[in-house]
Order: C-alpha cells, then structure tokens, then sequence
C-alpha cells in the first residue's frame, strides 16, 4: 500500500524561502516512507490572487523549466511520485494555474492546467489565469493510477467522473481555500461542510480515494483553514489535519479496497451512458 503525504503548509515572503521549506518538507516525508508527496496549491508563492495587479504576474514561471528541474531532481533522489502546484507562464500575456506530475524516477510526467477559474472576493483568479486545456490526464506512476485536480475543480463532479473514468484509482487536489472575515461568523461552518462533503461524494460516486491538501496560517484577510484530508471510497476520513498548524499528514493508499468498492457498488456498469448527451449543455431548457 503507497503512503500518500500532504503538505500542508503556509505562504512565504520569497520563492526561494518557500522552494527551501518545500524541499525539507518533501525530504522529510520521503523519509518517514512517503511515496506520493503533493503539495498545496501554489506553493511556491503566497496566494497572490486576492487583488488584481499586473505585477504579481512575475511570480510566474515557465513549464517546463528550471523549477520543474528542480522538482524532478528532488523526487529521484526521494524515490516519490511529486506532485507540485505552480503559477506557469505558457506565453506572452498567458498564465494557468498548473500542477506539475513527475514519477519517482524524477521523470516529468507531464502537466494538468487548472480547468474551471473561480471569480470571487479575495480570489480574483480569472485575472490570472487562463482555463486549462490538457483535458482529464490520468498519470500511471510507479505508485498507482493518480487524477490530478486543482482547487475550484473540487466542485464538479464531472471533473472527478472523468478522472475515474480514465483509471484513476485516487485523486489529488492541490488547494488554497480560506474564510473571509465578513463572512466567517455566519457561513464558516457551512462553507467549510460543504468543501468537505462535495469531494467525500466525489470518493463515493467514483469508488476512489480522495486527498485534498489545503494551505493554513493568513494572508491578508484570508484565513486559510486547512483541514488536509483523506477520504476512502466510502467517503470516510482516514486522514484529517489540523486547522492553524503546518503538518504533513499521511495516509496508506489501499487500491484492494477501490477494485472491491467497485465490485460491490457497481456504479460505472450502472451508468445510462445512452442518456446523458445534455451534460454538453449550458443550460436544459
């Protein structure tokens, strides 16, 4: 059984800084027998999107590039599937949010482009980045068959169905999610249930594992929340993290468990593939 860890962490002041923390992070999971290792959306910046400025489009890099080298080096010398969130710089004037997948022989896999962008108060994410179009890539790494998804796709489940459907037995979603302070009294629980219940529905639905890594501590107003976690196929939480705390948090991956899930709820032999055709659609009317 692969052991999956997350990095939940913070944001820091430099790249450089956080590119340093990162590699300890990642070194130290290796160590306590991490195969799997994913980090936090964006790690290597502070969530930079909560104002619109043109200049926070420098924090930008190319892919693939020196800081997927690096990355690359990192995971054979640690012998782990790295999965690392990063602000890409695809051309002139175009930017995604992207994750980089390499194996656990530093090879690089390849990219997922975060596909669905958010446009909220304190995540202006549509001034940034453009919507990704590598389509739903399942990467078969040494340790298992992994989707990788990025944040607001945590809320479609055609995203995850998609996935699943091409053989991804766990997903992954890098994540920089949070509480504003105007509406944390009245809506920080239920925001945070329902961040929590659509992706453990996502597990269920697909009979796949589900790890989502979120980013702690406050930047600005937003106080990101946390709350890593782990769900199984039942979407139980095998695995959760801490609110304020930076942590890694681990998990032991059973694929057994998704092939007998899939037995016995046989949801894919179910589906009336022959009646879904409006799902292309904007709107039924």
């Amino acid at each position: 059984m692969p052991r999956i860890a997350l990095l939940q962490s913070r944001g820091f002041t430099t790249k450089a800084e956080a590119f340093d923390h990162h590699e300890a992070l990642i070194r130290k999971a290796a160590k306590d027998g991490a195969n799997i290792v994913v980090t936090q959306e964006l790690f290597l910046t502070p969530y930079f999107c909560t104002v619109e400025d043109p200049a926070l489009f420098d924090l930008a890099d190319p892919l693939p590039g020196p800081v997927t080298d690096r990355l690359g080096e990192i995971a054979r010398e640690c012998g782990v599937v790295l999965i690392s969130s990063l602000f890409e710089h695809r051309g002139p004037g175009l930017y995604h949010n992207t994750a980089s997948i390499h194996d656990a022989d530093g090879f690089l896999m390849g990219l997922y482009r975060k596909s669905h962008i958010p446009q909220d108060p304190a995540f202006e994410e549509k001034f940034y980045f453009t919507p990704g179009d590598t389509g739903w890539p399942v990467w078969d790494t040494k340790f298992g068959k992994i989707g990788v998804l990025i944040c607001w796709d945590q809320w479609y489940p055609e995203a995850a169905r998609l996935m699943a459907l091409g053989g991804a037995q766990v997903l992954v979603y890098p994540t920089a999610i949070g509480w504003l302070p105007e509406e944390k009294p009245a809506l920080g629980d239920a925001q945070h249930c329902a961040w929590e219940t659509v992706q453990r529905g996502h597990a269920v639905a697909n009979g796949c594992y589900l790890a989502a890594v979120n980013r702690t501590g406050t930047e600005g107003n937003t106080e990101f929340w946390g709350r890593s976690f782990v769900a199984n196929p039942y979407g139980e939480l095998v695995a959760k993290a801490s609110t304020e705390n930076e942590e890694i948090l681990y998990h032991d991956i059973d694929f057994g468990a998704v092939e007998d899930f899939r037995r016995i709820w046989p949801f894919f032999r179910d589906r009336r593939v022959d009646a879904y055709g409006d799902l292309t659609k904007r709107w039924r009317s």
